[in-house]
């Protein structure tokens, strides 16, 4: 065998494996969305069990909200420092230990910390994906790979309606809580067995925040961050919370056909986001496909608010649209990775992704206390 098929083959391996690596952390992003909708298919059981009101249960479901948003940036200084194979596994494992939590708590309190440490965990899914795909990948590639991470996690969110709510109703909540735990404990074998660190950063914590600081100086960082923003209430507020009753209202429906027409919209993020991923890395621009779908999702979703007695076909299509237009979101992450140095990527992801996921934090419970206003 001659030096060169050696070197031909050897590649071939080393690109084989980091697919599966960025697979792993891909569908470490779906298990995260199932966790976070979980608790949209749970409403009348948890109100019923803990005997709370629609804003505790708008509180509990935000406490995901507050471990995810407020681990982004520990998160990617650690990626950026420590590289994501051991991070990963060790996040998945914690999903797990959160789940268990969730499933045996005795009080409410107890409830929110087993989302509290789920949503912490689950930060390090989506930025594990995109450090993989940075490190391994040539930047040209970068927002496809997002996108198609990004379908893998709406798929989550879907599969975290209608599907799980028939396993709640075939078991109870607790249960599925605990069938869910099971998910984190083989997804981090397969991240300890799949995934690689190709490059992490030199020197100490000094050097890392020092990425951190030119990250932070860096305007572009923050205003891709509020506009990434305007993507999650449609889709945290509404389709991972709150969707599911208002549509068991307005429409008369069951809640698991409520539940799959909710999911439209992410089904509609999940084909969006790579299919922009794809265009914005084919024109070579970032700014047109984001505004452009910022501006889609904002107009089906007044629609869906503003328009009453619509048929079932056309509320499904508006919510296709909204999740569709959100998935520009994608192209945000691309951008303020090439708008900072590459040693800081993670920390440039890390700052966005806060902003933009904790918002659902404050989206669920504010749409939670609207609803107590009038809510008999």
């Amino acid at each position: 065998m001659s030096a060169g098929t050696e070197t031909r083959g050897a590649r071939h391996s080393a690109l084989h494996l980091a697919l599966l690596g960025w697979a792993t952390g891909a569908l470490f992003f779906f298990y995260a969305w199932i966790l976070r909708v979980a608790p949209s298919v749970m409403i009348d059981e948890l109100m019923r069990d803990f005997a709370v009101g629609a804003t505790a249960i708008g509180n509990l479901s935000a406490f995901y909200f507050y471990g995810y948003a407020g681990m982004q940036i520990p998160v990617g200084l650690l990626m950026d420092r420590f590289g994501p194979r051991r991070l990963m596994t060790v996040a998945a494992a914690g999903c797990a230990a959160g789940c268990v939590l969730f499933a045996m708590a005795p009080s409410l309190w107890a409830l929110s910390l087993g989302r509290f440490l789920i949503g912490a965990t689950a930060a390090f899914s989506l930025v594990g994906a995109m450090t993989v795909a940075g490190q391994w990948f040539p930047p040209a590639r970068f927002a496809l790979l997002s996108g198609l991470a990004m379908m893998l996690g709406m798929a989550g969110g879907v599969f975290g309606q209608a599907p799980l709510r028939l396993l709640v109703e075939r078991l109870d909540w607790q249960q599925a809580s605990l069938a869910l735990a099971a998910g984190g404990v083989l997804l981090a074998l397969a991240a300890a067995a799949t995934v690689r660190d190709r490059a992490r950063a030199a020197g100490g914590l000094r050097q890392v925040m020092g990425g951190m600081v030119q990250v932070g100086r860096n305007r572009q960082t923050w205003l891709i961050a509020i506009a990434g923003m305007g993507t999650t209430g449609p889709l945290l507020g509404f389709a991972g919370l709150w969707g599911v009753p208002y549509l068991a209202l307005t429409q008369g429906l069951d809640r698991t056909a409520a539940a799959g027409i909710t999911s439209m919209i992410f089904i509609g993020w999940g084909v969006g986001a790579p299919v922009v991923g794809w265009f914005s890395d084919r024109i070579r621009r970032r700014k047109l496909p984001f505004v452009a779908g910022l501006m889609l999702s904002a107009t089906a979703m007044a629609g869906l608010a503003w328009a009453p007695g619509l048929p079932l076909w056309a509320v499904s299509v508006l919510c296709f649209l909204c999740g569709f237009g959100g998935a520009g979101q994608i192209v945000g992450f691309a951008a303020v990775r090439e708008l900072n140095p590459p040693a800081a990527a993670g920390a440039a992801i890390g700052v966005v992704n806060p902003l933009v996921t904790g918002a659902g934090a404050l989206y669920q419970p504010l749409l939670g206390w609207l609803l107590d206003l009038a809510w008999t």
